[in-house]
């Protein structure tokens, strides 16, 4: 049923010009949205284009406040149920704020939902990693696009989910239903995870039937991903054979050659680049950097600013980079005083960077300064740095002292944190702190222990010399070790064994568990038991690979 049009009128007034201009000036988003509560009491709403407008900056802001506020005045003003042009717009910025409840309620309410509705909710449920939901609502889409498609592929290449996007891929093939330059996009994202230089090629050869390797965004994916498949003189091949070349596709293969460490391709094509920007000096700086070449990044860093190339943050992160490779705190000292001379606020990239300098030229103090006055401190990756960095120079005391810090800061610490401490703890000798950690984790902050942290817990009790503690800590895991892990009980003959049996109980498909037990006994002497031991290794490898074949 058609729904009654609004009693509000759409008309021109000063009022609607006060949020007209914000839209084309220097005015916040905030201030425009602010300015609607006035035109409601004046009983003015706002033409649908405007609205629309303004859900556009919020979705690309991610401004949740500001949207809601929006969607409130939509239903004050008689817009309940919003037309589709709104309710679109309402969708996308609702998933971009990852509130998906919210949008499928407005996909819920709508009276008249079109084909780029459908692919909203489809695209944003794949997004935010929800493929469980984007395949239940892919397969009640009443009609599908190509766009449609290249939703389930990017959201599973995305989530690593590589088999399923190559399915559905290859159905999305072998429909009449066209293409654009991101239906190869997600595929290629594939071929180079996989490191599968035949897709990589079959690819190619599906764009340039096509004819989209004109296009030069798909062309520097593919060189991408030669380069990443190590078929340099592929990438290389494609990149001369191209009609037109923009920066990013010089910037692509810049970068390519130095992540291969040939940084005297990488600089001489650099130097025949028409034209350069930030992204392509940045990429040249961090060819030197991660090749161990500290002052050759340096110097290009001089000459971008001699060039007046202005320098971005990912640019000073990698200068910084350089800096502490070769521990120079003279040059760390100028770039870190160039930011603040130019009043440039570091992200939290930066910032770790600044600090991990400091850190990797001794000086400690100075970077727990700078540390103590980042703008963030809830961002849990600055912590994980400033804690690694200072793991990593043997401040493992201090490494501690700062997780108890952050703890009490209200941080909720991630994965990465523990593995970072029970390193710490290991290398300090403080066991019972580390496996204190390393128990809270489950139980006070909802992280099962991986492999990483288990790794952590064994150089733990072996540190400390206890390491048959370790296999009752075996017991608890949600996850158990893998087999690199158990290889490193070898050296502990007493408890060894104890640990060993212990793990073929829990996994007795691990062929390490068997060798270790079997070396135990060979160190013991007991050579029928590490024949029996090695006879039971052998069936359930023929097993194996019985069922295998």
């Amino acid at each position: 049923m058609p729904m009654p049009s609004p009693s509000f009128p759409t008309r021109k007034s000063p009022h609607n010009l006060c949020i007209v201009k914000p839209l084309n000036s220097n005015f916040s988003l905030s201030d425009a949205v602010s300015s609607l509560d006035l035109l409601r009491l004046k009983g003015i709403r706002l033409p649908s284009h405007i609205l629309a407008t303004l859900l556009r900056r919020c979705s690309k802001t991610r401004s949740f406040r500001e949207g809601k506020l929006i969607h409130l005045h939509l239903k004050l003003t008689g817009f309940k149920r919003p037309p589709t042009l709104l309710a679109n717009h309402l969708i996308t910025m609702y998933f971009s704020c990852g509130d998906f409840v919210q949008a499928r309620q407005v996909f819920d309410k709508m009276d008249d939902r079109n084909l780029f509705t459908w692919n909203n909710m489809l695209s944003g449920y794949a997004k935010l990693g929800m493929m469980k939901r984007a395949r239940s609502f892919f397969y009640r889409m009443p009609h599908k696009d190509y766009v449609s498609w290249n939703s389930m592929v990017s959201g599973y290449a995305n989530r690593g989910r590589f088999d399923e996007a190559l399915r559905f891929y290859r159905r999305f093939r072998r429909l009449a239903v066209g293409y654009n330059e991101f239906s190869f996009a997600s595929v290629l994202i594939v071929s180079v995870k996989l490191k599968e230089f035949e897709l990589c090629r079959q690819i190619h050869g599906q764009v340039s039937v096509v004819g989209f390797l004109s296009n030069v965004v798909i062309s520097s994916l593919i060189i991408d991903a030669y380069a990443k498949c190590g078929k340099m003189e592929d990438a290389r091949r494609l990149f001369d054979d191209m009609p037109v070349r923009d920066v990013r596709a010089w910037t692509t293969l810049v970068s390519a050659y130095a992540a291969w460490g040939d940084m005297e391709s990488s600089a001489e094509l650099f130097s025949q680049m028409p034209k350069s920007n930030s992204c392509s000096w940045t990429s040249l700086i961090r060819g030197y950097s991660r090749n161990g070449m500290g002052h050759e990044a340096l110097g290009v860093f001089r000459e971008m600013i001699k060039h007046r190339v202005r320098p971005d943050q990912f640019t000073f992160s990698t200068c910084l980079l350089a800096c502490a490779t070769i521990a120079s705190l003279k040059h760390g000292k100028q770039i870190h005083a160039f930011l603040v001379r130019n009043s440039i606020k570091p992200n939290t990239v930066v910032i770790s960077a600044i600090v991990d300098m400091y850190l990797k030229c001794g000086r400690l103090e100075t970077a727990r300064r700078v540390f103590n006055f980042a703008g963030n401190k809830q961002d849990v990756e600055l912590w994980n740095t400033i804690l690694s960095t200072l793991a990593h120079h043997g401040y493992f005391t201090e490494a501690i002292t700062m997780l108890y810090n952050m703890l009490r800061s209200g941080v909720k610490p991630n994965r990465t944190t523990f593995a970072v401490i029970l390193n710490a703890s290991s290398h300090s000798g403080l066991v019972q702190e580390g496996l204190q950690l390393f128990k809270s984790m489950p139980s006070e902050h909802g992280i099962v222990p991986d492999q990483q942290h288990y790794a952590g817990l064994t150089n733990l009790f072996d540190e400390a010399g206890c390491l048959n503690e370790s296999g009752k800590d075996l017991q608890m895991m949600d996850s158990k070790p893998d087999d690199h892990v158990v290889c490193r009980m070898r050296g502990n003959i007493d408890h060894g064994r104890e640990v060993a049996v212990l793990l073929i109980k829990l996994q007795p498909q691990s062929s390490a568990a068997y060798e270790l037990l079997s070396s135990i006994y060979a160190a013991l002497g007991k050579w029928e038991l590490v024949e029996k031991t090695r006879h039971i290794l052998d069936e359930r490898q023929g097993r194996k690979e019985q069922a295998i074949s």
